[in-house]
C-alpha cells in the first residue's frame, strides 16, 4: 500500500494539471465563440440596417424614376400635341381654301384663279373631241370611280371639267344669246362657276352624248346617288336648290369626310354654313 502511494499522488497531480488545461480550454474557446457570436450580431445588425437604408433609398429611387418618367411623358404629350398642332397648320397651309367655298352666285372667284395642278382627261373618259381637264391631285378618286363603275356595268363619260375664267364668261354668253335671261338658271356667271376650280365635272353616258341633262333617267345615275360620296363627290344642285336648276349631271368633288357626312345627314352641300364646311378642309386631301 505505501507504494502505490507516490503514484496516485503524481496521478491525481496530472488529473488536476490536464483538468486545469482543459477548464482553460474550454474557457478560451467559450470566450472566442462569444466574441464571434457578438461580432455576428453586430454584423447582422448592421446588414440589417444597410438593407432597410438600401430598400429605403430603392423605394425613393424608384418613386423619383416614376416621377420624372411622369413628368417626361406628360412634356412628351405637349410636344406630340405642339407637333400635331404645327402638322395641321401645316396641312391646312397647303390645302387652298377656294376647293371648300360656296361659289354659286355667293362667293367670287377672280379672274386669276387657276388650280394649283391640271391634267388632261384621258380620251377613254372623256365625250367627243374636246380636251378636258380636272384637278391633278384629285385626278386619282375619280378615275377611281369611274373604274369601280365600269366594272358595275355602268360607263360613265366627262363631258365638262375645268373652265377658265374666261372660257365660262364665253359660255355664259352664248347661253344669253339663246335663252336670255333664262341663262341665269342654268348657266353660272364667270366667277361663280364650280368648274373654275378644276373639282366639278358634268357627266354623260355612251348613249346620252349631247343629251346629258337627262342622266337621271339613267342607271348611270342611280349609280352615283348611291356610290359617289364614297369617292369625295357630291351632287352640287339637286332638286329645289335655290341657286340653279337641277343638274343631275353636275358633280363636284368635297373631299370624302364632307361628302360622306353629307349623305348620312341626308343634306347637301349648299345646306350648310360656310363655317362648318371649312372645318373639312384639313381631311380634303385624305
Amino acid at each position: 500500500m505505501p507504494k502505490l502511494l507516490p503514484f496516485a499522488i503524481g496521478a491525481l497531480a496530472v488529473a488536476l494539471i490536464l483538468s486545469g488545461y482543459l477548464g482553460y480550454q474550454w474557457r478560451t474557446t467559450f470566450t472566442a465563440l462569444e466574441s464571434t457570436k457578438a461580432e455576428l450580431a453586430s454584423t447582422t445588425s448592421a446588414s440589417q440596417i444597410a438593407l432597410k437604408n438600401a430598400a429605403q433609398d430603392n423605394a425613393q429611387l424608384a418613386e423619383a424614376l416614376a416621377e420624372q418618367k411622369r413628368v417626361n411623358d406628360e412634356f412628351g404629350g405637349k410636344i406630340a400635341d405642339i407637333s400635331g398642332t404645327v402638322g395641321k397648320l401645316d396641312k391646312l397651309a397647303k390645302t387652298d381654301p377656294e376647293l371648300l367655298q360656296k361659289y354659286s352666285k355667293v362667293y367670287f372667284l377672280n379672274e386669276n384663279y387657276i388650280p394649283e395642278s391640271l391634267i388632261k382627261i384621258p380620251e377613254e373618259w372623256s365625250y367627243g373631241a374636246q380636251e378636258e381637264y380636272f384637278h391633278g391631285k384629285i385626278w386619282p378618286e375619280l378615275l377611281d370611280m369611274l373604274k369601280d363603275a365600269k366594272e358595275d356595268g355602268v360607263d360613265l363619260e366627262i363631258i365638262s371639267g375645268y373652265r377658265s375664267f374666261g372660257k365660262q364668261a364665253q359660255l355664259k354668253a352664248s347661253y344669253k344669246v339663246i335663252y336670255g335671261a333664262g341663262a341665269n338658271a342654268f348657266s353660272a356667271d364667270q366667277g361663280y362657276s364650280e368648274h373654275q376650280l378644276g373639282t366639278a365635272v358634268d357627266f354623260t353616258t355612251p348613249a346620252l352624248g349631247q343629251n346629258f341633262t337627262a342622266i337621271d333617267t339613267t342607271e348611270a345615275y342611280a349609280w352615283l346617288t348611291d356610290h359617289a360620296h364614297r369617292y369625295g363627290f357630291i351632287l352640287s344642285y339637286p332638286k329645289g336648290n335655290t341657286y340653279y336648276q337641277y343638274e343631275p349631271w353636275h358633280w363636284r368633288y368635297v373631299g370624302r369626310d364632307l361628302a360622306e357626312d353629307l349623305d348620312d345627314d341626308g343634306k347637301y352641300f349648299y345646306d350648310l354654313d360656310q363655317r362648318k364646311i371649312d372645318e373639312y378642309l384639313i381631311s380634303f386631301y385624305d
